[in-house]
């Protein structure tokens, strides 16, 4: 496997990994908390399209989890095209962003400050690099 696309799935696998018990806990499917965890983390995404667009969620996926978030008081009015966080959700909202930088930390650990850097500058101009390829194609 490309060695670029086996850290992508692996980083994908080992995320899911450390979700699932807190899922468990929450009685949340993965999908409906990595919902929830998208809108919270990105304000400015808030409809149904944003998340198939930017998450890579199937639509029909994203609909039914959407309604079961909904009927249970966590995001906002489903009459809307907005999607909105509510105060009910924000203890999951909380524990899911722990777990995120749980998983930060995990993934960064035994790297110096210096190589953190070097990381997120490659990471960094590899984003400006991909932006210019899609300002290209569209």
């Amino acid at each position: 496997m490309n060695p670029y696309m086996e850290f992508a799935h692996k980083t994908d696998l080992a995320y899911s990994a450390l979700c699932h018990s807190l899922c468990r806990e929450l009685n949340l499917p993965q999908t409906a908390f990595d919902i929830l965890l998208f809108l919270a983390n990105n304000p400015e995404c808030d409809t149904a399209s944003d998340i198939v667009e930017l998450r890579k969620i199937k639509a029909n996926l994203v609909s039914v989890n959407v309604n079961r978030l909904v009927e249970e008081g966590v995001p906002g009015d489903r009459r809307k095209t907005r999607l909105l966080c509510t105060k009910q959700a924000q203890p999951i909202i909380d524990k899911g962003r722990a777990l995120q930088a749980q998983f930060a930390a995990r993934l960064l650990s035994g790297m110096s400050a210096r190589q953190r850097q070097a990381f997120a500058d490659a990471a960094a101009v590899i984003n400006h690099n991909l932006d210019e390829i899609l300002q290209e194609v569209h």
